[in-house]
């Protein structure tokens, strides 16, 4: 498997400043001759797809194995709530399913403006984008500001404050309401100004790619915005080929939690302003399907449906042999891992987390969720072909660390012995009484993908509660929260948020980034400060030497035995036999504003 596309993406964000800023690097690595040939092949049935005939109407009904976490821009943080995001909204820039190489002006008008220094970014905004009713006026720059700002208030809840801290008088921490920043100024109606306090906006430009950037109508927005806990969730206004329906005060009437997602036409939304085709006439996507073998089934047989995530691995088998025209392969960029929580005991003993890594077997956890079709065994935190594999070590990953490299991928009791004894219990299996809660989906494959975790630890001494819950709820109940001890986190998964290895490690593992309210991305809650620090100055790098910099953090991360990278994955994505589905590489999902009915 590969991610190919993932290192030019990088590339083509590097390309879009090199008119300004003469220092941008390229990166370097390479990928096995089979990885490419299957890249190659998927890229190719994407872009088949993509640029296929097609007609415009019909209702397609998708279902989904959970579902989305927010539908508010400035929250939501899941590929799946991207997915909705990204068909009804309007970011500053995102991705064409045929070219994943580079994003693409979306309501920005063109390229970002750079200064030398790299310190001012500058990017202009389309005219002619309206807001979908009830808001109806058109979109300005101001929109985007607010849509930033709004971001950092402990009331919205933004979960990748990361990679705008550095723009001057961003918040350091959530603040109670929505507070105005300094380095974001709008000198007209079409125009966006971002100060940065370091020179750093290679890095920066491609972060604006994220739902941050989606415009937010101060007027409109804040009265939910003042509410304790934003309620914009259910009254966003949309800029996208697709809205939600609402009624006259703008409630989301077609958005159901826990239950269904309805998408319509937006009337206000102008095609020449658009480089989506938006086929499809409607979507209805039935949320929480918890039965994936049922779900997976009615899709294959059925019409006019699409199935949101991988199927279990007995049907993954029989579409990987017997059904083969009605399913795609997608390279996520992304890993599959179980954290383990370094502030809950006996997790916080680092002897501990090394001898669970090391006796660990991933090959298991990867059969649950389908096996080879799903994804190589991971070595290391970034994936292959993405920028800093190679220098990670590649399939290799770090030999020097025993406990946790190619040679025992199905794991080693004998070795995991040795760090149990280190960590104090000499018959080299966990001897202590705490119970370690683990949170999973409550559907195939997480839930087996989770039962194969409590496995693994019970055979190395552990009792493990595994509490099942639908697959939002095991992130924005339980593993998100800190006050409720998760252990491990029985179904996590990390996609990339852009192609550059800042945003695989630092949202997942920065001790500064820890929300210790909700939100947290820092499931194992690791807080060393070296690792911090390699991440600070990592971010000012470019080129071979930033590469080579986060390839020594995902070392780092490795020798803190902070998690179990198990898979780099891919996504398998099903599809009834009319219609035609087109995959998105930037999300591995479906993109719905380019699927059709035949």
């Amino acid at each position: 498997m590969t991610r190919s596309h993932l290192r030019f993406l990088l590339a083509g964000v590097l390309g879009m400043l090199a008119f300004v800023v003469a220092a941008c690097g390229g990166s370097s690595s390479s990928s096995s001759s089979s990885s490419g040939s299957s890249a190659s092949s998927s890229a190719a049935a994407t872009k088949k797809a993509a640029e296929a005939p097609a007609k415009k109407g019909g209702k397609i009904t998708m279902l989904a194995s959970s579902d989305v976490d927010y539908v508010d821009p400035g929250h939501t943080y899941y590929t799946f709530g991207e997915m909705i995001t990204l068909a009804t909204n309007r970011p500053l820039y995102s991705f064409k399913p045929t070219d994943a190489n580079k994003p693409v002006p979306d309501l920005a008008d063109g390229e970002a403006q750079v200064s030398a220094d790299k310190k001012t970014v500058t990017v202009k905004i389309k005219s002619g984008i309206k807001y979908a009713p009830p808001v109806n006026r058109e979109v300005t720059s101001k929109d985007v500001k607010y849509a930033i700002e709004r971001f950092f208030s402990s009331n919205v809840g933004g979960q990748y404050p990361g990679y705008f801290q550095v723009i001057e008088g961003a918040p350091k921490k959530p603040t109670t309401g929505v507070k105005p920043i300094s380095g974001i100024t709008t000198p007209d109606d079409h125009t966006i100004v971002f100060k940065l306090t370091e020179p750093t906006a290679v890095s920066f430009i491609a972060a604006l790619v994220m739902p941050i950037t989606v415009p937010v109508p101060e007027e409109y927005a804040k009265p939910f915005d003042a509410k304790a806990q934003s309620t914009y969730n259910t009254h966003v206004a949309f800029t996208g080929p697709y809205m939600i329906p609402n009624d006259s005060s703008g409630n989301l009437t077609g958005y159901k939690p826990g239950k269904s997602i309805t998408m319509v036409r937006n009337p206000n939304w102008d095609p020449k302003t658009d480089y989506r085709p938006a086929y499809a006439d409607s979507y209805f996507i039935r949320t929480n399907a918890s039965d994936a073998n049922v779900a997976a089934r009615q899709v294959i047989d059925g019409s006019n449906m699409l199935l949101d995530t991988n199927p279990p691995s007995n049907i993954l088998k029989d579409l990987v042999t017997k059904v083969k025209d009605q399913y795609t392969s997608v390279p996520s960029g992304g890993y599959r891992y179980f954290p383990l929580n370094t502030e809950v005991k006996p997790f916080d003993n680092i002897n501990v987390r090394k001898a669970v890594m090391a006796g660990f077997d991933r090959n298991a956890a990867r059969l649950a969720r389908g096996g080879k079709y799903i994804g190589d065994i991971a070595t290391h935190w970034l994936p292959p072909d993405f920028p800093g594999f190679q220098e990670s070590g590649g399939y290799k990953g770090f030999p020097d660390i025993d406990y946790f490299n190619a040679n025992n991928e199905s794991g080693d009791m004998a070795l995991s012995a040795k760090y149990f004894k280190a960590a104090g219990y000499a018959s080299g299996k966990y001897e202590g009484n705490n119970e370690l809660l683990m949170v999973g989906a409550n559907a195939d494959p997480g839930k087996a993908q989770a039962e194969v975790a409590k496995n693994q630890l019970e055979k190395m001494g552990f009792k493990v509660r595994l509490r099942l819950v639908p697959q939002d709820s095991v992130y924005t109940d339980w593993c998100q929260v800190p006050s409720k001890k998760v252990a491990m986190c029985g179904g996590a998964g990390w996609f990339k948020d852009f192609a550059d290895p800042q945003s695989m490690l630092e949202p997942v593992f920065k001790g500064s980034l820890i929300n210790r309210s909700s939100g947290n991305i820092n499931y194992s809650m690791l807080n060393d400060p070296k690792v911090d620090d390699a991440m600070n100055k990592a971010a000012l790098l470019e080129g071979e030497p930033r590469l080579k910099a986060w390839a020594a953090i995902d070392k780092m991360i490795i020798q803190d035995a902070a998690g179990i990278p198990f898979i780099w994955d891919k996504t398998t994505l099903v599809r009834s036999k009319n219609i035609n589905g087109v995959p998105n590489p930037y999300i591995a999902l479906w993109d719905l504003s380019f699927t059709s009915v035949k």
